[in-house]
């Protein structure tokens, strides 16, 4: 018994030495956090604390990153997105067939491309429904939807058109921010509401989002898309390594023209040579399979192109590239 607490002792003293040893090369080696974290990643570590960067910026504005509850709400978004690979890996993918369309129509209309990560934030780059029957990529309201433009009735919802909502998203987006100041509180005020968020910031006698008291879905609404962009921009970083072949691709399309009443859609995609389903799949904003159209508008929609939509015709040259994807 002696003999082996002895040995017991000298093991133990081993194993001392050997951790202070290792302490003291980490301390020596004052590396970078983000050079650690990058460390972690080559070494297998599957569970670490993810990077959060001194300076930050959120469309152009920087977020005050020295006051301790901004750090802190920031680091639990990029723990949130960093651990739900889930999700994160979904919009990654979505990323490269969406952003192409979503980036040029907010440059066109003055909107900073930032604002491409609260897409994700609200709808993770998908056509959902909320609980409060907000509808869309951008999700919108039936009320707020109709005000910017976008027409919503039994047969039509042009929430759910990628190109017509993100228009109508850029038209809130800049009346929020003329009315508010920054892009920080519109995009708060697209979460709670122009007049909710202007009215805690007069109670509070506050000029920024960061510094407002408001409810918790709103306080971490920012932050979350912050977070959201700085791991789709640094993805590496943050333990995820995704190819271009794992991204979703264009599908590419042709145009005809919908018109006439009570239009047959099973018949319309028969007539036009596709599936109804492809039809729906290309045409989100179709809400029936037949469309009444009293005011005898004309509609355009997509088609399959004509190579088709297999993925042979599909996939590109770039498509089918094992390069991984540095930034989204």
């Amino acid at each position: 018994m002696k003999a082996l607490s002895i040995t017991s002792i000298i093991l133990s003293g081993i194993a001392l030495i050997a951790i202070a040893g290792t302490l003291f090369i980490f301390a020596a080696q004052k590396e970078p956090p983000h050079e650690i974290h990058k460390q972690a990643i080559q070494h297998n570590y599957h569970i670490f604390a993810p990077p959060i960067p001194d300076s930050v910026t959120f469309c152009g504005e920087p977020l005050p990153m020295d006051t301790y509850y901004v750090r802190e709400a920031l680091d639990r978004e990029l723990i949130v997105n960093m651990y739900g690979h889930t999700n994160m890996i979904l919009w990654m993918k979505r990323s490269a067939r969406v952003f192409p369309v979503i980036e040029p129509i907010l440059k066109k209309n003055g909107v900073p491309s930032d604002m491409k990560y609260l897409c994700v934030a609200e709808s993770g780059l998908a056509n959902v429904t909320s609980p409060a029957k907000a509808q869309g990529y951008w999700q919108f309201i039936e009320s707020t939807g109709k005000i910017y433009g976008l027409e919503i009735n039994a047969d039509i919802d042009m929430r759910n058109d990628l190109e017509a909502s993100t228009e109508a998203a850029c038209r809130y987006l800049k009346t929020l921010y003329n009315h508010l100041g920054s892009w920080s509180a519109a995009a708060a005020a697209y979460n709670c509401g122009e007049a909710g968020l202007s009215k805690r910031m007069g109670q509070q006698s506050t000029k920024t989002y960061y510094d407002t008291r408001l409810n918790s879905e709103t306080a971490r609404y920012v932050y979350r898309i912050v977070a959201i962009k700085l791991v789709m921009q640094h993805p590496q970083d943050f333990g995820f390594q995704l190819r271009k072949c794992d991204l979703y691709p264009t599908i590419p399309y042709t145009t005809a023209t919908l018109s006439g009443q009570n239009v047959d859609l099973y018949e319309f995609a028969k007539k036009n040579g596709t599936s109804y389903k492809m039809l729906r799949e290309l045409n989100p904003w179709l809400n029936n399979d037949k469309i009444a159209n009293k005011g005898n508008k004309n509609y355009t929609v997509r088609l399959p192109a004509q190579e088709g939509t297999s993925l042979k015709a599909i996939l590109k040259k770039d498509n089918k590239s094992t390069t991984v994807v540095h930034r989204f």
